[in-house]
């Protein structure tokens, strides 16, 4: 997983282990969990964030180099808990595992284990 680089504002999910019953009892096959339009996971990786505009460089040789691309962070943190939308992520399986890649855009709600 330290290989891994996730880019831009996209957040990589491992999906958490839902209930293989319904509420009445009954168990279901494997994979229905998986076409419900709104899923659940945990994030793994995140992007940097939203890329800005860069000025054009100026012309002055004594200023220092710096970093050309700045980001505005996303929300999403290693370790949250994230809800969702199935349509707007992307299915990866790497090394066997399946995982989902989704932009910040189709996460629903985030739950974090530190205080607001």
């Amino acid at each position: 997983m330290r290989k891994l680089i996730v880019v831009g504002d996209r957040v990589l999910i491992r999906l958490s282990k839902d209930n293989e019953r319904t509420d009445s009892g009954l168990y279901l096959p494997p994979g229905v969990g998986e076409k419900e339009k709104v899923q659940q996971g945990y994030v793994l990786k995140a992007g940097p964030g939203y890329a800005l505009p860069v000025p054009p460089p100026e012309e002055e040789s004594w200023k220092p180099e710096e970093e050309k691309i700045k980001y505005i962070p996303l929300q999403a943190k290693e370790g949250d808990l994230a809800i969702f939308l199935a349509s707007g992520a992307t299915e990866v399986v790497y090394h066997g595992d399946k995982y989902f890649i989704v932009p910040q855009q189709a996460i629903l709600l985030l739950e974090r284990e530190e205080e607001l």
